[in-house]
């Protein structure tokens, strides 16, 4: 087990050597344009080019909640597009962020982590726009990749 990290910084800027993935968390209606995407994308525009095609081409393909697509934007960094969030935030029908699909996609991403030998990099996923509670998804984290020992960062801005 290592244990998680959490900095002050950017989490497009990952702080670690060899290769590195940037896990974020996405709706599942196909929005892309408030909160850490709009980072994401202000550094490489393929992560939303990918997402979005990959929302369009939903009926024949796996996009959904708890779906994780990887997009390489360098040859040392992917950024991991996880299906958690049901919706955007509307009325008082609750918070979109859906916890379950947070687990699988974060199962998900330590696999592709432990194929490529990556290190993690994230910001507070889920506690943003999708409303969802830090004291919940930070032992999520810790258990599907901090105790698979994947060296991972959440970072603060």
């Amino acid at each position: 087990m290592v244990e998680l990290k959490i900095i002050k910084g950017d989490a497009t800027s990952p702080q670690a050597k060899g290769p590195k993935i940037i896990a974020h968390v996405c709706n599942d209606i196909g929005g892309w344009g408030k909160g850490f995407v709009v980072a994401v994308s202000r550094r490489w525009p393929e992560p939303e080019r990918a997402f979005r095609q990959w929302h369009r081409g939903r009926a024949g393909n796996d996009f959904g909640l708890g779906a994780v697509q990887l997009v390489q934007v360098t040859p040392d960094v992917w950024v991991a597009n996880m299906v958690g969030q049901r919706g955007i935030r509307t009325g008082s029908g609750g918070p979109p962020v859906r916890y379950d699909a947070i687990g699988t996609c974060l199962g998900a991403v330590a696999g592709h982590a432990a194929r490529l030998g990556a290190s993690v990099h994230m910001p507070r996923i889920g506690c943003g726009l999708a409303g969802g509670k830090w004291e919940r998804i930070e032992p999520m984290i810790v258990t599907a990749l901090c105790e698979r020992g994947i060296s991972t960062t959440v970072y603060d801005f």
